[in-house]
């Protein structure tokens, strides 16, 4: 997937830098697939913020379950949550991750960001040997999701929230349309909220 950030900014006409900027300080690889589409259009500056805060608003669930209380001081909690990605969260999902250690943590979130920068500034630096009638690179997002979602099920095995997700974004689709990640997003948050209340009435 960072490798085909990278040939994506060498093709959009950016000097291959700014993958690298790009990965570094955003550090969201699908924001940052969007991010390229807004920057090379010259969107306005709200329009950026206001696509940022739809892609990136899963972060805010990402975080009522990541053992961010297992990283002490400021620094380290700090650097923990601006480098909570998908792939941290998946690999920290499992019931054990709450009691790894701080190192464990923070060196796992380390070695994601320092994959991704190498392997989108080594996209960048190698686009121009690809050639331009390589298409789908940028379905890279929707196979990484996919893939996380499996491996989501497999520590759960939650198939209620599993097959209620997908009807959410379907059902998403369909009702909302140009907005349908904002619709089965909070379609689906909303069924999350009505099975805790339901589940903390029973276990009173």
């Amino acid at each position: 997937m960072g490798v085909a950030f990278g040939v994506l900014v060498a093709r959009s006409g950016l000097p291959w830098w700014w993958a690298t900027v790009f990965a570094s300080v955003v550090f969201a690889g699908s924001l940052e697939f969007v991010l390229l589409g807004l920057v090379t259009a010259l969107a306005p500056l709200g329009q950026v913020a206001a696509a940022a805060f739809v892609v990136n608003a899963r972060h805010v669930f990402y975080a009522l379950s990541f053992p961010l209380h297992r990283v002490p001081g400021r620094i380290a909690k700090a650097y923990s949550t601006f480098a909570l990605t998908d792939e941290a969260y998946a690999l920290t999902a499992a019931p054990a991750a709450q009691c790894w250690s701080r190192g464990r943590i923070l060196c796992l979130q380390a070695l994601v960001q320092v994959y991704w920068v190498g392997s989108v500034t080594l996209g960048a630096l190698g686009g121009t040997l690809v050639p331009a009638a390589v298409v789908g690179l940028d379905f890279a997002v929707t196979a990484l999701f996919v893939v996380l979602g499996i491996d989501a099920f497999r520590a759960r095995r939650d198939v209620p929230a599993a097959v209620t997700a997908v009807a959410c974004a379907l059902l998403g689709h369909v009702l909302f349309g140009g907005q349908a990640m904002i619709g089965g997003m909070g379609l689906f948050t909303a069924y999350l909220l009505v099975r805790y209340a339901a589940g903390g009435r029973a276990g009173a």
